[in-house]
């Protein structure tokens, strides 16, 4: 499967990033491999993570780390349309 990042989800990463290496450059590393590697899991197990209660959209927890990555697959492709941190307010449905 192919990964590919909604314009929002790319912003999301980079905020994330930009953030991380502003407070901690070495942490962030940690942060940064952690989130890539979930992600690219994802191409060779597309449905590892659950549902959300958005039809076809799924909810990717990155292990260790306070994130979630939004994503959903369609045909040969996982798309990733949104990453937050679980500190924030959950986007309402209709944001996806």
């Amino acid at each position: 499967m192919r990964i590919r990042y909604t314009l929002r989800a790319q912003n999301d990463l980079e905020a994330i990033y930009q953030y991380l290496d502003q407070r901690s450059p070495a942490g962030a590393r940690s942060v940064k491999r952690a989130i890539e590697r979930r992600i690219r899991l994802l191409a060779a197990i597309p449905f590892i993570a659950p549902a959300t209660d958005e039809p076809g959209v799924y909810e990717l927890t990155i292990i260790r780390y306070p994130y979630k990555v939004y994503y959903c697959v369609e045909g040969e492709e996982v798309q990733i349309i949104h990453i937050r941190h679980t500190s924030r307010r959950p986007p309402p449905a209709d944001e996806f």
